[in-house]
């Protein structure tokens, strides 16, 4: 039987979300479980790649012709700019700085919400991998709308911070001009990040986030621990750098309740 290709975008409008690093994380902890996983690195700031990569090797990826930002550019499959990561069932299609570009070369193309989709279909119908992650830019353009046209699931990361809500309601906007036209599109949840459970308003932006109507709230949230900034200058998952960290057994969990979700 062919194995079903899930595709999950990570994705918030609001930059400090967690988004990259909860896409990174949780993609290795999918990996470690066993899962087949290739994460695409959707976003101009390189972040994705450079948590599995060294500056120099992703700033190598960038200026060659081997990441996505071409791959699009020229329409093609993306199996061919596939790069595999040091660790095992993880593998990455790099960004470029030049996907500050997109938009605009997105603009000219026809049905161009859908480019992404059709260079990801050989790779979906191929079932290689369980699991597709998109690390989406914060923005809410049409390369976002591309990655959601091109995704099963969107997961969206929130801070709990006074200011984590903000964006929210548009975001929610987005997501349903997103399903007029890719009417399958499904919010699988919102992950709370950067959560100090001390602070009053990580209750009010659960309390906040759990009376939306028909918004699923992941029962298991991300706290800050400097480790993740630490693992990040590391260039690695966070349960590399140290399997230890409170962190590094969140993502796991959360990985485990992403994966229950999706079956």
């Amino acid at each position: 039987m062919e194995k079903k290709t899930k595709i999950i975008a990570f994705a918030n409008n609001k930059g400090g979300s967690g988004k990259t690093t909860s896409c990174a994380n949780v993609g290795y902890s999918l990996a470690a479980m066993g899962k087949k996983v290739l994460l695409i690195d959707g976003d101009m700031q390189l972040n994705l790649s450079l948590s599995f990569f060294t500056e120099d090797k992703v700033l190598e990826f960038a200026s060659s012709e081997k990441n996505l930002y071409y791959a699009i550019k020229k329409q093609e499959d993306l199996q061919a700019y596939i790069v595999p990561t040091p660790y095992e069932n993880l593998d990455l299609i790099p960004s470029s700085v030049l996907m500050s570009g997109m938009e605009y070369e997105l603009f000219t193309k026809w049905q161009r919400e859908f480019i992404l989709r059709g260079c990801l279909k050989n790779i979906k119908k191929s079932g290689e991998y369980d699991y597709i992650l998109i690390d989406a830019p914060p923005t809410l353009g049409g390369w976002v709308m591309n990655i959601l046209c091109a995704s099963d699931y969107v997961i969206m990361p929130v801070e709990a911070s006074p200011w984590g809500l903000f964006g929210v309601a548009n975001m929610f906007e987005f997501l349903e001009d997103v399903r007029r036209i890719n009417e399958d599109l499904e919010l699988l949840g919102i992950a709370i990040t950067k959560v100090d459970a001390r602070k009053n308003y990580y209750k009010q932006t659960c309390e906040a986030l759990r009376s939306a109507d028909g918004v699923y709230v992941f029962e298991n949230i991300i706290r800050v621990d400097s480790e993740v900034e630490w693992a990040q200058d590391d260039s690695k998952p966070i349960q590399v750098h140290k399997k230890s960290a409170r962190s590094a057994g969140e993502y796991i969990e959360l990985a485990k309740e992403i994966d229950r979700k999706c079956q």
